[in-house]
């Protein structure tokens, strides 16, 4: 079978990495792709095509006879991808545009959990400046969380310490813009104590599956300082979600969200991303996103046993009660390697070298990102530029082997984090 997969980044690589490894796949497309999935070669081809052109991906589709098309990032979802391939008889794994708003609007997301009895911290919206600062300047209690309520990238969150800090933060949001449309509503929400981690599901609407739970790495310092990203890091599975706690989420979030979803008219189908946070054992949701997180994928799919296509096509005919999704024993982490200045501006096109070393490593993989290959080198052309995975018998050797991998990977002003997986060990 010919499998499409709409994306750029390290998910989009992990993506193409996981799928190619099925006997049931002859050719994969990745587009747009980046430099890892332009080397892969063999069965792997990128297509210049934008993640956000929808009329040219389904003509592509469809004059390439394209069997399965996966699509990755939000912006194609929030598109209405998934309406158009389903329209046009085209199979397409993904939630539909309706459905995506649990990502692509955290005002349907969080009146969507108060609607559903989901847990998750209690919020108001706003739409204008002048409300805002006022609520913000009668409440004693900080921090407090602002969220543009669009897509940002994964940095369109603020934890305001202060009140000072909160209204610069919505002065950010409202009056200078930074964000754009996606802060035409913002959310105001209390601070959830507690850490962090991440729970996926495939699911057809009905049924669903778990992969491994995560830990993902939002700031860019050491010991959770500085601003948002993407992702620096992240590790699976996360002991901090045990079995008793991912119960819990199955039986608190899980079920309900689905249900939920189905009663008001729009199932949800494809991955299912649960940012969590745990305190003392309980989970509340933090957001939801409508597809595999990154650098989170990175991580989670070498730690797959079973065939992914196969879970993906019994999600998409209702079977996913009958199809077999085993994880691999063990651990993974992945590393972010990003350019310096990044998740503010940076250079891009320093020349990228890999080390024979790393590609001679068992376990170890290395996912591109903001990447490019022009058949004679390799250069950065983002913020987050690659992903250095490797898989061991435990977490200590995963996040061992992880960072002397990283070490045959040099360009100019790289930078990563050095404490990836620590939480987990401490």
């Amino acid at each position: 079978m010919k499998v499409l997969i709409v994306g750029g980044g390290g998910r989009e690589h992990a993506l193409a990495w996981a799928v190619v490894r099925s006997e049931k796949v002859s050719k994969v497309y990745v587009a747009p792709g980046n430099g890892g999935t332009a080397m892969m070669g063999g069965k792997v081809e990128n297509v210049p095509l934008p993640a956000a052109d929808i009329e040219g991906l389904l003509r592509f589709a469809v004059n390439e006879q394209i069997d399965l098309t996966i699509v990755g990032p939000e912006q194609p979802l929030e598109a209405g991808i998934v309406d158009a391939f389903r329209d046009a008889g085209r199979k397409v794994f993904g939630p539909t545009k309706q459905a995506a708003q649990l990502e692509t609007s955290k005002v349907f997301a969080k009146e969507f959990m108060r609607r559903n009895g989901i847990p998750t911290a209690s919020y108001e919206v706003f739409r204008d400046y002048g409300t805002a600062k006022e609520f913000l300047e009668q409440t004693s209690v900080f921090p407090q969380v602002i969220k543009a309520s669009g897509l940002a990238a994964g940095k369109g969150v603020i934890v305001a310490e202060t009140c000072d800090d909160a209204v610069d933060a919505i002065d950010d949001l409202f009056e200078k813009r930074i964000f754009g449309e996606a802060a035409d509503e913002v959310v105001i929400e209390s601070f959830l104590k507690g850490e962090e981690a991440s729970v996926f599901v495939v699911t057809d609407g009905a049924d669903y599956l778990f992969f491994l739970p995560s830990q993902d790495h939002k700031r860019v310092g050491e010991g959770d300082t500085g601003k948002n990203t993407g992702g620096m890091g992240a590790y699976a599975p996360a002991p901090l979600v045990s079995g008793e706690v991912l119960k819990k989420v199955e039986e608190r979030i899980v079920v309900p969200t689905l249900e939920g979803m189905r009663k008001e008219g729009m199932p949800y189908t494809g991955f299912l991303y649960i940012g969590l946070m745990i305190e003392n054992g309980e989970p509340s949701v933090v957001e939801y996103n409508a597809r595999l997180g990154d650098p989170e994928a990175q991580v989670v799919l070498p730690l797959l046993e079973s065939d992914l296509i196969s879970v993906l096509e019994a999600s998409l005919e209702g079977t996913l009660n009958e199809v077999s999704f085993d994880m691999k024993a063990g651990a993974a982490t992945t590393v972010v390697l990003a350019s310096e200045g990044y998740p503010g501006s940076y250079e891009k096109g320093r020349e990228i070298s890999i080390g024979q070393e790393l590609e001679e490593m068992d376990n170890v993989m290395l996912f591109h990102a903001g990447t490019s290959f022009d058949g004679r080198k390799l250069v950065t052309s983002g913020g987050r530029v690659l992903s250095v995975t490797a898989v061991a018998s435990s977490l200590k050797r995963s996040i061992d082997l992880a960072y002397r991998a990283v070490g045959y990977v040099e360009f100019e002003g790289v930078y990563y984090r050095r404490d990836i997986g620590a939480k987990a060990l401490s």
